[in-house]
């Protein structure tokens, strides 16, 4: 159970990130926070891995689909995620993106021929859900087209791919670190490039007390990433990405705790909860 573990840990952090950014957000916004979190992470990593390892693991072939995956996710998988938030809204688009466990588990066992129990699917399907009744009852644009559901949908698929591809290349090079430097150096490059492009660097101003909560959220998001990476090594990708997608559940309960008066919780969050209390519970003791 221990790679089970890392990877609810895993979700647990990229929770406590979601929380601690959204405080920090309220005086700056997204992109600073995004420069600060990637910033930290790889300066944190690659210290570590020239201080610890050998830089023979630049000649991997491992490194290829580290690279891939950086590239699809976050990149393209949010860019989708985003164009379905403007078309369809957020009460669509949130649940459709929920898909990706379903997506995860398909590849698993047409492509990594992984032979997942019963328990696996029966869990998965509760997360999924589980966060559609997280993210779905609230208002979202009137005027879409069925066509419109493949751009959350596709995002669900891009991360499911990308995470797939990570474990293909931790089958090959088994280090978790390198593993989270390479995708978290790709990322950072492509924000800085997308950032010079759209002329948005004048947004990248932090004030101190934004800063500090973003510094916070970025060393949670470096141990989060650093176990997602440890869980995927350790375990097939049909029983972790079920799990780590319990991120929706741990935010709800930090939000309860630490964001009350900016955040409310209704009964649809809290049967989503439990739906997904059901589901990591049945994978794990599977």
């Amino acid at each position: 159970m221990f790679a089970e573990l890392v990877a609810i840990f895993s979700a647990m952090g990229w929770a406590g990130d979601s929380v601690l950014v959204r405080l920090g957000l309220r005086q700056s916004n997204i992109f600073a926070a995004m420069l600060v979190s990637y910033t930290v992470s790889v300066t944190c990593i690659w210290t570590y891995l020239l201080i610890t390892t050998p830089l023979d693991f630049l000649g991997s072939p491992a490194m290829l689909y580290f690279l891939i995956s950086g590239c699809l996710q976050p990149l393209f998988a949010r860019a989708l995620y985003y164009e379905a938030l403007t078309r369809i809204g957020v009460s669509r688009a949130g649940p459709l993106r929920g898909a990706e466990p379903l997506f995860a588990t398909a590849i698993a066992v047409s492509i990594l021929h992984e032979q997942p129990p019963v328990p696996v699917y029966v869990g998965t399907v509760l997360i999924v859900a589980s966060v559609w009744a997280i993210s779905s009852g609230h208002s979202g644009t009137s005027n879409w087209r069925l066509l419109d559901t493949l751009f959350p949908l596709g995002a669900a698929l891009v991360s499911a791919i990308s995470q797939s591809l990570r474990k293909q290349g931790l089958n090959i090079l088994p280090d978790p670190f390198v593993a989270a430097a390479t995708v978290t150096s790709v990322t950072l490059t492509l924000l800085v490039v997308f950032l010079i492009a759209t002329k948005r660097t004048g947004q990248l101003r932090v004030k101190r007390q934004s800063f500090l909560f973003f510094f916070s959220a970025a060393l949670v998001a470096l141990s989060a990433q650093i176990a997602n990476f440890i869980a995927l090594s350790r375990a097939d990708v049909s029983v972790i990405i079920p799990l780590l997608n319990t991120t929706p559940l741990f935010a709800v309960l930090f939000s309860a705790l630490f964001l009350r008066s900016m955040e409310t919780i209704s009964p649809r969050t809290l049967l989503g909860a439990i739906l997904m209390v059901a589901g990591v519970v049945i994978i794990t003791v599977r």
